[in-house]
């Protein structure tokens, strides 16, 4: 089975009450399952998925802001305590290990317990952590390939293709970039993070943001016009909006993203919503 989970579609960290959880994703791609980015409810999602949490195997991680990273540790963690006797391999930016290195200290009395007490693997043998560059990373059964994203203020930032009997990329969090709609050229599904501009207000009001928020949503993002852009360069199958921004918001229909995302893409536009399967 040759999918996409969305488990995780929301831009930025912050939490309310019924709403969607922040950034990760399932692939599952040639009987590989591979996880994008780990926001907070990436264990919970990937057991909804039907997923059981001893089999993770590899997490691809695009850039280190909370709401792609912080439930990186964690789940690890828990896919350990869930059984998990193999080796998990996390992919992603310069920093990435010290992440991991951090985790692995502000729990070191629960991992030893564990350890210890359970009779477990050590975590620390566990994983392979491989800080990425632009470029081929080196992959086994699939063809994967990184392509340095913009989006400021940080300085290590990708998108990444993976290419099998499917092929499907991950925008990450980026700028507009002709560029990344070459990098995604003919891929069947492109994941791709979208800002409505007319939702900026209402997540001001919501959150209390000032220009300085509004400054960074609008440097930082790819508003949904030129994510049509993006998709009709690279001449991909369907586009998946993600890192949706605002997410959850009544006054913001489906059909006004995907009428915004059409002006300049003629294919499918799918709304993505937690824990919705796209197939590949």
């Amino acid at each position: 089975m040759n999918r996409i989970v969305t488990l995780g579609v929301k831009g930025g960290p912050s939490l309310r009450a019924g709403a969607s959880m922040p950034s990760s994703s399932l692939l599952e791609l040639d009987g590989q399952l591979i996880v994008i980015d780990a926001g907070l409810g990436v264990a919970r999602g990937l057991v909804e998925a039907g997923v059981a949490l001893n089999r993770l195997a590899v997490v691809f991680v695009t850039h280190l802001h909370s709401d792609h990273v912080l439930e990186l540790g964690g789940l690890i963690h828990t896919a350990w305590v869930s059984g998990r006797k193999d080796r998990i391999r996390v992919y992603g930016p310069p920093g990435v290990r010290a992440y991991w290195a951090g985790f692995q200290a502000a729990m070191a009395m629960d991992i030893h317990l564990r350890v210890v007490d359970d009779g477990r693997v050590p975590l620390s043998g566990l994983v392979e952590v491989v800080e990425v560059e632009a470029g081929v990373v080196p992959f086994e059964g699939l063809r994967v390939s990184a392509y340095r994203t913009t989006h400021p203020p940080v300085e290590h930032s990708f998108a990444y293709r993976f290419e099998g009997a499917k092929t499907a990329v991950f925008s990450g969090d980026t700028v507009f970039d002709p560029g990344l709609g070459a990098f995604a050229m003919g891929a069947d599904v492109l994941v791709h993070e979208a800002l409505l501009p007319e939702g900026i207000e209402a997540i001001l009001q919501r959150t209390g943001g000032g220009e300085k928020l509004r400054a960074h949503l609008v440097g930082s993002h790819t508003m949904i016009d030129d994510v049509g852009r993006v998709a009709a360069i690279g001449k991909v199958g369907k586009l998946v909006l993600n890192h949706q921004v605002p997410v959850d918001d009544p006054a913001f229909t489906d059909a006004m993203w995907q009428a915004r995302a059409g002006v300049a893409y003629d294919g499918p536009v799918i709304v993505a919503r937690d824990g919705m399967e796209i197939a590949l």
